[in-house]
């Protein structure tokens, strides 16, 4: 989900979009594959006297199953963005009811980043945004933290072109 544009003021730009990084997702995709096995399994090996209702009631379970361990988690990690502009970071999540925290780029007075052995694996971490008012924004997840770290502090020293340019720049290639 785009940040619509319409949100945006007179002169803002959108640097960088993204959401969390698909890790999130990793386990839960493991046992889903685990869960269709499973059904897979109990298919092929299920007695004839079974058939069809029992196969019917036995792939409605794996379907059950799989709503809140694979397609629920898979929706909220597609609503959930960070949004970079030349003036905020702009934090949207939800499914149903949207919340969301914009905070002005002047509000920021430090950026940090927190990355455990895991985050490293995977290229992400958590960005910490300090505002003045002792209450950081934390950005969980977020992929090529240390791109996003640079491009941020590119926009606090008012160097949008090269908080464009390096968003161009250290974009993954793929």
């Amino acid at each position: 989900m785009a940040l619509s544009k319409k949100l945006l003021s007179r002169d803002e730009v959108v640097v960088r979009h993204m959401r969390t990084h698909v890790k999130v997702l990793l386990w839960r995709v493991l046992l889903e594959v685990v869960v269709l096995v499973a059904a897979v399994a109990g298919s092929v090996l299920a007695p004839q006297s079974w058939r069809p209702w029992g196969l019917v009631a036995l792939w409605a379970l794996a379907a059950v199953v799989s709503l809140p361990l694979l397609l629920l988690p898979w929706l909220r990690w597609y609503t959930d963005t960070y949004t970079i502009t030349t003036r905020r970071v702009i934090t949207r999540s939800g499914i149903l009811r949207r919340t969301g925290h914009d905070l002005p780029l002047s509000r920021i007075s430090d950026v940090q980043q927190d990355k455990d052995l895991n985050d490293r694996f995977f290229g992400c971490g958590t960005l910490i945004l300090q505002t003045s008012s002792d209450d950081p924004l934390l950005l969980r997840d977020v992929p090529h933290v240390e791109a996003v770290q640079v491009e941020i502090a590119n926009l606090l020293f008012n160097d949008v072109q090269g908080a464009v340019q390096g968003a161009a720049d250290l974009a993954p290639r793929r």
